[in-house]
């Protein structure tokens, strides 16, 4: 059975709760704060519903992880790192890349990233959890990533890309920061092919909240409901960052 969550308290039941069909669906209801979205996080749950229902909270066995050190590189897109002429920036354009990741894509016939959803995740960008990727060729966004930072994990929530293996373009180099800060894992959520390629598995969800207390239990969390990033994404304020092969 469902569960239904109350705006107060911000309370999820156990995940193991989650429906079989659809797989990983946890509860409706609830809010859409920076509370309760990070209250969400630390738990393995995640935020997934259309405009025309209520907020759906998911938390689906098995899960897509990236671990960093797992990261695969074909041999055409190390080429297009090394030579693409494009540029990688992070936080420089956030909205920005929330929009362009709502954009409507072939074959689907709407977005899950509603006005409420872009408002949300705007909200905890300006308090220094949500951040982003960007791809640029020249003046130009070609490509984007954004998700949540708490401790060492990346909760992915969503790419775009309009030139070809951009959105990998900023995978690796989300990877490379993560893995020159202490990064452990990237949540990526549902299986795709697409993460399968760059190395993403799918691990039983016992597994995956397992490590993710692990990773959040760390010395500088444990006394912390909401601990801020302990790795840094390189701040693209004020400089670009050029492509380079990642090995």
């Amino acid at each position: 059975m469902l569960s239904w969550l109350p705006a107060r308290p911000v309370r999820f039941p156990p995940v193991s709760h989650a429906l079989r069909d659809p797989e990983g669906l946890l509860a409706a209801g609830g809010e859409l704060t920076p509370e309760w979205l990070l209250a969400a996080y630390r738990h393995g749950i995640f935020p997934w519903y259309s405009d025309d229902q209520p907020i759906l909270w998911w938390c689906p066995n098995p899960r897509m992880v990236l671990f960093p050190d797992e990261l695969r590189i074909a041999r055409s897109l190390g080429k297009r790192l090394r030579n693409g002429g494009l540029l990688v920036t992070f936080d420089r354009a956030f909205e920005t890349v929330v929009r362009a990741c709502a954009a409507p894509r072939k074959g689907q016939p709407g977005t899950w990233i509603t006005e409420e959803m872009h408002a949300a995740y705007v909200t905890l960008h300006r308090l220094g959890y949500a951040r982003s990727v960007e791809v640029w060729r020249g003046a130009e966004l070609v490509g984007g990533l954004y998700g949540v930072a708490m401790g060492p994990v990346f909760f992915g929530e969503s790419m775009f890309s309009r030139a070809s293996d951009a959105s990998k373009v900023a995978l690796v180099h989300l990877v490379r920061a993560m893995r020159a800060g202490g990064g452990r894992l990237i949540d990526c959520q549902m299986h795709t092919r697409h993460l399968a390629s760059l190395g993403a598995r799918d691990i039983a969800r016992t597994e995956f909240i397992n490590y993710l207390e692990s990773c959040l239990a760390t010395p500088e969390h444990k006394d912390s409901q909401y601990p801020l990033p302990c790795w840094g994404l390189p701040d693209g304020s004020s400089r670009v960052e050029p492509l380079t092969a990642l090995t």
